[in-house]
């Protein structure tokens, strides 16, 4: 093979060679963004329920507590 094309396939190789690295680098980088969006959706659901509790147990009507006793 003549010179330049050697050349040319040679940096064709490295390009790929970081692609591929880019790729491998890319798809951790997912897979751990996936991973924490797993838990803080898992958190967020926890924190609804815990809040549900709360709002029931400060929701009182007023009508259901006796009277105050000067009545």
């Amino acid at each position: 093979m003549s010179d330049p094309l050697l050349s040319r396939i040679e940096e064709l190789e490295v390009r790929v060679a970081f692609q591929e690295d880019l790729l491998t680098t890319l798809n951790a980088s997912v897979a751990d963004t996936t991973r924490e969006m797993r838990e803080l959706r898992g958190e967020l659901v926890r924190v609804r329920d815990a809040l549900d509790g709360v709002r029931v147990s400060l929701s009182h009507d007023v009508r259901d507590e006796p009277p105050p006793p000067h009545y």
